[in-house]
């Protein structure tokens, strides 16, 4: 009967927190739309758009690329609440050692996704729009962009390359929890790069350059993972240690 107790404890605990997160992200959705017009103008006297005339080639052009904005801005306000209620959730399960080493876990997630968002939009981006700019005025192409292609171009990029920055954080979570050890993640090295180059394929544009702008951070974040590993094992274990010591 106890353990029933807790069951219905726990997921009456999980509602609530996802009661917070949906609120939240409500409350950011209206947000966003408020100020998705100064975002859009704001995108559009930026280098990378001085060039781009923004044609809409049907009605609901405007009004889809306004959601996309408020949206996108709806997930970066709702990112670290959603984190912070997951760690709550978790909270009552881990020692006070774990909740106090696990509490930092959120600003640096949020610190990762933005630094994901502002590499693709500040560095890959421009590389990719000058890149195939070039290839189609090689070519005696006339540039007329729409407005939709556009951002879709940019956001399909831009949250992608976001999420997959949270790489390194999500390996030492689970080498907090022991599901990976350093020594796993270099036997899966090939399996892991295969896995990464067709991610990257699949959220860049279909170019080899664009797929290598993509690719290499990639593969670079994967090995960063593994060193982080590495430091949190050797980390986790020296506080075993000394806890035994203590005992």
């Amino acid at each position: 009967m106890e353990q029933e107790y807790t069951v219905v404890e726990h997921l009456t605990e999980l509602r609530k927190r996802l009661v917070i997160i949906s609120l939240a992200f409500v409350v950011s959705l209206g947000i966003g739309f408020a100020i998705a017009t100064r975002i859009l103008n704001f995108i559009k006297m930026q280098p990378t758009a001085a060039n781009v005339e923004w044609n809409v080639f049907g009605f609901t052009d405007g009004i889809m690329i306004y959601f996309k904005c408020a949206l996108l801005l709806a997930i970066l306000i709702t990112l670290p609440i959603a984190l912070h209620q997951i760690w709550l959730f978790v909270k009552p399960g881990l020692s006070e050692a774990e909740a106090k080493g696990t509490a930092w876990f959120i600003p640096a997630s949020f610190f990762l996704f933005l630094a994901g968002v502002s590499f693709s939009y500040f560095v890959m981006f421009p590389m990719m729009l000058n890149f195939m700019s070039n290839i189609n005025q090689s070519i005696g192409a006339t540039e007329t962009y729409g407005m939709n292609q556009y951002f879709s171009f940019l956001f399909n990029l831009v949250i992608p390359v976001g999420i997959v920055f949270e790489m390194p954080i999500v390996i030492m979570f689970l080498t907090k929890l022991g599901i990976v050890t350093p020594a796993s993640l270099r036997k899966m090295r090939k399996v892991a790069y295969f896995a990464l180059v067709v991610l990257g394929v699949l959220i860049s544009p279909p170019d080899f350059i664009s797929d290598i702008l993509i690719i290499v951070p990639l593969l670079v974040l994967f090995e960063f993972s593994i060193i982080i590993s590495s430091w949190t094992l050797k980390r986790t274990n020296k506080r075993v240690a000394e806890m035994a010591l203590k005992e």
